[in-house]
């Protein structure tokens, strides 16, 4: 039994077991059966159950390893993207040595997109997929546990009590990351903040930060335990959000003074959305991997920052909304970047996007667009 059993991904070796079990899971048929024909879902689950686990178990028939798994479903991520992005571009790869592991500390906006996009990039220029860290807010059914940890997920804790229990969890999950970066030489992906920036601003949790010195050696201070995992920014940006309104109406409730409760499986609606919605361009910078002049978590967090919001692509769809906030320092040099584009038509489209979404929203929809222009002139 290792230490990190109960939070590392699953291996080759329990591959088949898992797939099989996903395959006799009633839930998760369900699910999937709901979010495929809904309507017949509801009417004669009974009777269609069957055909979906024998589809399940064709197209898992060739998986055997991880690889084959991560390989299976980045094809179809691959096909997902040519109809739903008008595509993706990468920046920031040369910097970067294809034989080391590394620590990718990333924006977050999507859920799975975020470091399904990073995954992409490296597999592309013939770099090894990462490890992701997921919340087990995310794991509440044992079939998305599954789901994830077979495919190179491994739990953050998020949901233990006591404050002695909650500090063993960091202390574990520090540790397994050291572990996979120094002894595995696996890299990781782990979102700069819990949950997504859905105001459209990304700023650095220093709890993160603080939590991965806490696997450091005695005789270390926090500067050289940080340099040890070789931290590369990553700013991901999408032209536009497909969970914008969603955004909106959590952001709306808590200005309101409001509670606001996820409904059951919203999480999962939320990963599907961001799969199948319309994504415009999306661009993947990674930043320049930090050293160890970073003597405390403040200012390590300025640096990832800083280095998020110059690389951030700002396209077209951000800067309209940064215009139409009445912001106009710095416009027109933003503007110059784009120098084909059709302006009026952007605003135009925009306007159609925010048409959908209930008045009240869209306030809060133009400033999460804005937010990253407003960040960009900050620091350039």
């Amino acid at each position: 039994m290792s230490e990190f059993d109960d939070i590392r991904p699953y291996d080759d070796s329990e591959v088949p077991a898992v797939l099989a079990r996903l395959i006799a899971d009633p839930e998760f048929i369900d699910l999937l059966l709901s979010r495929r024909m809904p309507r017949l879902a509801k009417i004669c689950p009974w009777l269609l159950r069957p055909f979906v686990r024998r589809g399940l178990a064709k197209a898992m028939a060739s998986v055997s390893t991880v690889d084959d798994l991560q390989s299976h479903l980045t094809t179809s991520l691959k096909g997902l993207l040519d109809t739903t992005t008008d595509g993706c571009t990468v920046s920031g790869l040369d910097k970067l040595d294809p034989n080391k592991a590394y620590l990718f500390l990333s924006n977050h906006r999507d859920i799975a997109m975020d470091p399904a996009m990073v995954n992409i990039a490296l597999l592309d220029k013939g770099m090894d997929a990462v490890r992701i860290a997921i919340g087990d807010n995310l794991l509440s059914k044992p079939f998305a546990a599954d789901l994830m940890r077979v495919n190179r997920s491994f739990i953050v804790k998020r949901s233990v009590s006591g404050r002695r229990k909650k500090l063993e969890a960091l202390k574990t999950l520090s540790a397994y990351i050291r572990h996979s970066l120094s002894n595995d030489k696996v890299s990781i992906w782990i979102a700069q903040r819990e949950g997504r920036a859905k105001d459209g601003h990304d700023r650095t949790e220093t709890a993160l930060l603080k939590m991965l010195a806490l696997s450091r050696s005695k005789d270390q201070n926090f500067a050289e335990a940080i340099a040890e995992l070789c931290i590369v920014p990553v700013a991901i940006s999408y032209e536009y959000d497909p969970c914008d309104i969603d955004k909106g109406r959590e952001l709306y409730a808590k200005q309101q003074g409001e509670s606001y409760i996820k409904q059951q499986y919203e999480d999962l609606d939320t990963i599907q959305k961001g799969f199948v919605g319309y994504k415009g361009r999306i661009h993947v910078a990674f930043g320049d991997p930090l050293g160890s002049q970073y003597e405390s978590a403040d200012a390590l967090a300025a640096e990832v920052d800083k280095q998020i919001y110059r690389d951030y692509k700002l396209f077209p769809s951000n800067i309209i909304a940064y215009q139409m906030c009445g912001h106009s320092d710095g416009l027109q040099q933003l503007k110059s970047q784009w120098p084909d584009c059709d302006w009026d038509g952007v605003e135009a489209f925009f306007n159609a996007r925010l048409a959908a979404a209930p008045r009240a929203y869209r306030e809060i929809i133009i400033q999460g667009y804005a937010a990253p222009v407003i960040n960009y002139l900050h620091v350039n």
